[in-house]
């Protein structure tokens, strides 16, 4: 029988000369069938309104319940990503509801929303309520949780490849399981634009049971317009290297002179405020241009919104905060302002504009420096594929289920089996031991062992009934102030201090608290080791200690610095992008395509030396100056190749080789000593394929681990998200150094007196999977070996001229940082080729 739509509906789709699509009206069938679903489509193809039609069905064949009725709970959970996306949803559903005259209520509730409206929702629920992550885990908290939600229908997870990756999916998945259980009849609707693996998703959507795989089903739409999408064609020079693409501004200018409205995308904040900051300049026009991202102001960020969706604005620069499924007004072209890092988010970002599946996205390419000229093609031709390389699900996190116990515990009191069974249904925890899951509840009841005497960390306890119950009202106020798993990363004062005639570390220079230098970001300076050198504010600074929220530094004596400033952007280049760069740079035939003043950098090295080959490791070893360097090209990505070089020159130290510093980029990594290292590799000093075993990921990086603040620093992130240090207090909020000292102190504690602590582990699964890309890099070591090839040189090769150019450098304000990476790279240039040829 076919599927028939309530009269309002087809009145509205004949009025608006419209069909429903196949897509819309198969998951509609599906869903009615009592299936959950995950639907894969393009952008344009009307993802949203598929999502919603079974719920907009239902409840206009439900009515309006009269006043005096029974509660009623929630019929439709929308989840977002995005508190923007939620308020985009709201305004763009209301239009057909308000169209068709149906009897339906629709809200959001986000972090924005004020108190009495949250607390009204709560007393008198709407139909649908519109919210993000965090909600769900506040309102699952609650004791009303089960009045609440004990109508729940149908839950709607917009943008499911970004939700499910992170932490925050893990506290997501463990919200869905725990509505599975207050509304057993409840289904789930995944909707996605980008997925690299949609079995991964079938499995985060439905409940897994002990020793069986269960997926929802899945309705994917092909087809769509073919995106048109370059990369800038410029007269002006690509750099070297850096990541502002400055050269670029005027270009930029001028295209979004050309277009109605344009969207431009970078990867940090600090990118789009100086992006934004150079159009301005330049903007003789007065064009409207506006800038959104997340440190922005609330008020400021929705009068961007209001002002995109009317079309009143010519262009805005944006971080991630636009990029997901967000319909503003008429875009018409996005301009990706430096390598997307990864192909899935470059086809995600690009569907902004022409936000209709049967008309190109159209998107211009802004590569920063010339290895990203070769990222960004490869990131074309992956979508012109359409290859998605968006990450996998990956196991839960234990400081999110540590959360999450706390979070059930001030609902009401629960059983352990029956809760560990719930939580088990969740595909990210559905191997969880019950051995962890007890560890879990013995740390949230405890603190663990060596805590266990403090009184503030026993939150839970047992009742005579077996059932475990918050210990007091206090502890679940705290849980609702600082629930979520999203932990501000930092910055640390930078302050000289001095050796005392005891040779001890004493403050000095002006004031009680020596010198402040300035301030350097968190995670560049726990990667370091004491002693180890670094360039900062126009000097070399030893690195001492981290005090507090203080990185302590003395006067570093050598001109080296070993590890120059840590300039890279916000996400990691992807696995598949990087391979594919490898196979462009070892087929000559894929070099015709790339701008004349790349193909012949790419040339020239291979006169001069050779490209890499695909599933090869090249090393390139050549003196410059008093210096000799040691340049591997590993296409990793910038945060394994940073491990990389923490590790390599642990080994050349111990043998005897006395490397002086490294610098990682993206494509590549540079060693530097005094001695010729190819040559003392032929010397019977190790082998060169030796230094790069598999081994260095064991005892090694243990040591390495042990001496660096990482581990520290990852621990007081796990601390706070699994409730053993809470942030905020009722009216106040402890400051980032308030934290990181109760934070140190704890995990001293720990590390002394119960080294197996269940949040210790949590840190060390953290630091191999974030920062140090453990994994990534073992595969990496596993694939070159026995596929080293050595060159040893007599001079710098063109290739290496990138990563010789960050050697030393620091941030230099506006336009003076081109121009002395300009300036630095002809030097370079010059000794390649005795003359200036590109």
């Amino acid at each position: 029988m076919p599927l028939i739509l309530p009269p309002p509906f087809l009145r509205w789709f004949a009025e608006k000369g419209w069909q429903p699509r196949a897509h819309q009206l198969e998951l509609l069938s599906r869903v009615q069938g009592g299936e959950s679903m995950l639907l894969i489509a393009p952008t344009g193809a009307g993802k949203t309104l598929a999502g919603f039609l079974p719920s907009l069905v239902s409840l206009t064949e439900r009515g309006m319940i009269p006043p005096g009725s029974a509660f009623t709970g929630i019929h439709t959970l929308y989840i977002s990503p995005l508190k923007a996306l939620a308020v985009d949803i709201e305004r763009n559903l209301m239009k057909p509801v308000g169209d068709m005259g149906l009897p339906i209520r629709i809200e959001n509730r986000t972090g924005d929303t004020p108190a009495s409206k949250r607390q009204r929702q709560k007393l008198n629920p709407p139909d649908i309520l519109l919210t993000t992550p965090e909600q769900v885990a506040l309102l699952l908290a609650n004791g009303e949780a089960e009045r609440f939600f004990k109508d729940l229908k149908y839950v709607v997870l917009d943008e499911l490849h970004s939700l499910v990756t992170s932490k925050r999916g893990h506290l997501l998945s463990l919200g869905l399981a725990r509505l599975r259980r207050l509304a057993p009849r409840m289904q789930a609707i995944g909707l996605s634009a980008t997925v690299a693996d949609p079995m991964d998703l079938q499995r985060w959507l439905v409940p897994q049971n002990e020793g069986e795989t269960h997926n929802a089903g899945l309705i994917t739409v092909t087809g769509g317009a073919r995106p048109d999408i370059s990369i800038l064609s410029t007269e002006e020079r690509v750099p070297w290297a850096g990541h502002s693409a400055n050269y670029a501004i005027g270009d930029i200018y001028r295209a979004i002179g050309e277009t109605k409205t344009t969207l431009l995308f970078v990867n940090t904040r600090s990118q789009a405020e100086r992006v934004f900051q150079e159009l301005w300049t330049i903007n003789d026009d007065n064009l409207p241009i506006a800038l959104h991202h997340g440190s922005l102001d609330v008020g400021q960020r929705r009068k961007v919104e209001a002002a995109m969706s009317e079309n009143k604005l010519r262009a805005v620069v944006a971080t991630s905060t636009l990029d997901l499924g967000i319909d503003w007004g008429d875009v018409d072209m996005v301009i990706h302002v430096g390598a997307p890092k990864g192909a899935s988010r470059l086809a995600q970002r690009i569907g902004r504009a022409n936000h209709r599946m049967d008309e190109p996205s159209r998107a211009i390419l802004v590569p920063a420096n010339r290895f990203e000229v070769m990222e960004c093609q490869a990131a074309l031709d992956a979508n012109y594929l359409g290859a998605q390389d968006t990450p996998p699900v990956g196991k839960g996190a234990l400081d999110v289920l540590a959360q999450h116990v706390l979070g059930m515990a001030c609902a009401a009191p629960f059983d352990p089996l029956e809760l560990y069974a719930e939580i088990t249904s969740a595909s990210p925890y559905a191997t969880l031991p019950w051995e962890t899951f007890e560890r879990i509840i013995d740390f949230v009841a405890t603190g663990g062992y060596a805590l266990r005497t403090y009184e503030r960390y026993a939150k839970i306890r047992k009742t005579v009934e077996g059932l475990w119950r918050v210990s007091n009202p206090q502890i679940a106020q705290q849980y609702r102030l600082n629930v979520g798993t999203i932990v501000e990363s930092p910055m640390l004062n930078v302050r000289m201090v001095k050796h005392n005639a005891r040779g001890s570390l004493g403050r000095g220079g002006p004031g009680r608290g020596g010198m402040a230098l300035g301030k350097v970001e968190e995670y560049f300076i726990e990667m370091l080791s004491p002693g180890d050198t670094f360039l900062f504010s126009g000097k070399v600074l030893r690195f001492e200690g981290i005090r507090e929220s203080e990185c302590l530094v003395s006067q570093g004596y050598k001109l080296d610095p070993k590890v120059p400033s840590y300039n890279g952007g916000k996400f990691p280049l992807s696995t598949y992008l990087a391979s594919q760069v490898r196979k462009m740079l070892a087929d000559p035939a894929r070099h015709t395509s790339l701008p004349d003043q790349v193909r012949d950098w790419l040339s020239l090295q291979n006169d001069l030396s050779m490209l890499p080959k695909e599933d090869e490791l090249l090393i390139e070893t050549f003196p410059r100056g008093s210096r000799h360097y040691m340049v591997i090209y590993a296409f990793e990505g910038r945060l394994a190749h940073q491990t990389l070089g923490m590790l390599l020159t642990r080994r050349l130290d111990r043998a005897g080789l006395k490397p002086l510093g490294f610098v990682a980029t993206d494509y590549s990594l540079a060693i530097w000593g005094l001695e010729d290292l190819g040559v003392a590799f032929r010397k019977g000093r190790p082998a060169l394929a030796n230094l790069f075993d598999e081994d260095m990921l064991g005892d090694d990086l243990e040591a390495w681990l042990n001496e660096s603040f990482l581990l520290k620093r990852t621990f007081r992130n796990c601390a706070v998200i699994a409730g053993l240090i809470d942030q905020r207090h009722p009216g106040k909020e402890k400051s980032g150094r308030q934290v990181t000292v109760s934070a140190d102190l704890i995990y001293d504690v720990l590390r002394s007196h119960e080294p197996d602590h269940i949040l210790l582990e949590a840190t060390r699964n953290d630091a191999s999977t974030g920062l140090l890309e453990i994994e990534r890099l073992g595969d990496m070591l596993a694939r070159i070996k026995g596929r080293i090839t050595h060159r040893p040189l007599t001079r710098i090769s063109p290739l290496a001229v990138p990563v010789m150019l960050e050697i030393g450098r620091e941030s230099v304000n506006g336009d003076a940082q081109d121009f002395l990476l300009a300036e630095a790279a002809d030097e370079l240039f010059d000794d390649v080729t005795g003359e200036h040829h590109l």
